[in-house]
């Protein structure tokens, strides 16, 4: 073997891994690592800095030290060598330091979702599907859509107009103002799914250290399984995170390919009152209804500002359904055995791997009592805002679109077929949301137009208290006349309180 003048050294210790290997610095056969004991990183893992590695000849740096950032403990060293990891070429060690730093510690954060690759997966599959940004004339047209559906709307509801200003997004920046409210509605069964795998990983590591249980490959003699769990705990908790802002990334990013407006999916997704349209979606929509793209992308208009007028006029009603999906979620229950399996036949080093294994059987089928309650509440809701939704934007249509009927079936005939957002809380939080009884609803609105006007019609939004329940959508005449008994000065009004204790939920 020719002598080689060693490669000169640059200061940047981005150069020092190219050249030597990631946090690895070649000094011949003795090495030191500075604080290579105590502290409370993982078991020779020290990341990129003060670590220096011994080597296998020359100038090669050690794979197994390489992949650490230092020197191991010999009985470790003998189990890696056992699996093959003392012979990895240098791809490999960089895709697995890469997946280590990210596992244990590097990358993303600390919480039950990763909220950096939830965004990275959403904003892969939006561009995917296909993002143009949007041009000022679009952003033009869409203001002057919904300037003029405010305006049809100004004559149908007493509600005033929100304070937000009108929206064209892409289908990316729909993903950006979206997310963190997804999120949100997520952690609860995030929590749950990071508890339930740590604990089945542990149930295995104790199962492998019991007397006459099977010993784990390349594992020294003597060494107790179980004694791994504190080293391999934060790997999960992350690894768990990961494989769920994955499946949140995913799920968003899709339905950003869908949804027509700010808030179709029923629930104030942006966090404000502007009304939000997502040009390039409707115009996929309309291609196939055989009506003048303008008629529909105003139609639509209508719907979503007087959705978004809803929601900003009766200041309960959105943390109202918001805390439902929360509490459904937060009460779900972890299909343990789909975990436990997923533990025994998967790679632990495969994210990827790990969440197909649980796909499709994360959650108990069973709802608990509270999750019922929780979707009972959610469905009423739901139903009673469409329904409300259905009929104002009827009344504001029908006098100027000729084809408002058509598309008032078409939006029916969308919901029915498991729309977009029904498939995305499905897949994230096991919660089928379909406002079932929006027919029973929007005849209850009818009812009570006929009986007292569209401004007792609105009035009924004042408390949550004097909203329509699901037994008044059983009687939707009992309770129109139960309302024509009341005055407007009797009817209650929201306070700061009330909308705190909605928020609180409901006590024991």
């Amino acid at each position: 073997m020719s002598e080689q003048q060693p490669p000169e050294r640059s200061d940047d210790p981005a150069d020092d891994q190219d050249q030597d290997g990631p946090g690895s610095k070649a000094t011949g056969d003795d090495h030191t690592t500075p604080g290579a004991s105590g502290g409370s990183e993982p078991i020779g893992f020290r990341g990129s800095s003060g670590a220096q590695g011994g080597a296998t000849s020359g100038n090669d740096p050690d794979p197994i030290e390489s992949l650490f950032g230092g020197p191991v403990p010999p009985q470790m060293r003998e189990a890696l060598e056992s699996m093959g990891l003392g012979d990895i070429d240098s791809g490999q060690l960089a895709q697995m330091r890469s997946q280590l730093e990210m596992l244990m510690g590097g990358g993303g954060d600390d919480g039950p979702v990763n909220s950096e690759l939830a965004r990275d997966v959403a904003r892969q599959v939006v561009a995917q599907l296909g993002d143009a940004s949007i041009g000022e004339s679009t952003r033009r047209d869409v203001d002057q859509v919904v300037q003029v559906a405010s305006l049809w709307l100004d004559s149908v509801t007493d509600f005033p107009r929100p304070d937000g200003p009108a929206r064209a997004l892409s289908r990316a920046e729909w993903v950006e103002l979206t997310l963190p409210v997804w999120e949100r509605l997520t952690t609860p069964v995030a929590e749950g799914l990071q508890a339930a795998m740590t604990t089945a990983m542990g149930q295995q590591l104790s199962e492998f250290g019991q007397e006459g249980a099977p010993s784990i490959p390349g594992l020294p003699p003597g060494m107790n399984p179980a004694a791994l769990m504190g080293q391999m705990e934060p790997m999960v908790r992350r690894m768990s995170a990961s494989m769920f802002g994955g499946q949140v990334g995913q799920a968003v990013g899709t339905l950003a390919g869908e949804t027509l407006s700010g808030t179709e999916v029923g629930i104030p997704l942006l966090g404000d009152e502007s009304v939000a349209i997502l040009p390039a979606n409707v115009a996929d929509f309309a291609e196939g209804l055989q009506i003048d793209a303008g008629e529909v992308h105003l139609y639509l208009a209508v719907r979503e500002a007087a959705r978004v007028r809803l929601f900003a006029a009766v200041p309960w009603l959105g943390p109202q359904l918001l805390t439902a999906v929360e509490d459904y979620a937060r009460d779900i229950r972890i299909n343990t055995d789909a975990i436990e399996e997923a533990v025994r036949s998967a790679d632990p080093q495969d994210a990827e791997a790990m969440q197909e294994a649980l796909t499709g059987g994360l959650f108990s089928i069973e709802p608990s009592p509270a999750q019922l309650a929780a979707l009972a509440r959610l469905e009423t809701f739901l139903a009673l805002v469409e329904g409300w939704v259905d009929l104002v934007s009827a009344r504001a249509t029908s006098p100027h679109l000729p084809h408002a009927d058509a598309l008032a079936e078409a939006v029916r005939r969308r919901r029915a077929s498991s729309g977009p957002a029904e498939k995305t809380f499905a897949s994230l939080v096991g919660l089928e949301l379909r406002p079932r009884r929006l027919r029973d609803a929007a005849n209850l609105w009818a009812a009570l137009e006929d009986a007292r006007g569209q401004a007792g019609r609105d009035a009924a939004w004042g408390h949550p208290d004097i909203a329509p329940s699901a037994a008044d959508l059983d009687d939707p005449l009992g309770y129109v006349q139960n309302r024509a008994s009341e005055t407007d000065d009797e009817a209650l009004t929201i306070t700061d309180e009330d909308i705190e204790r909605l928020l609180d939920g409901p006590t024991e």
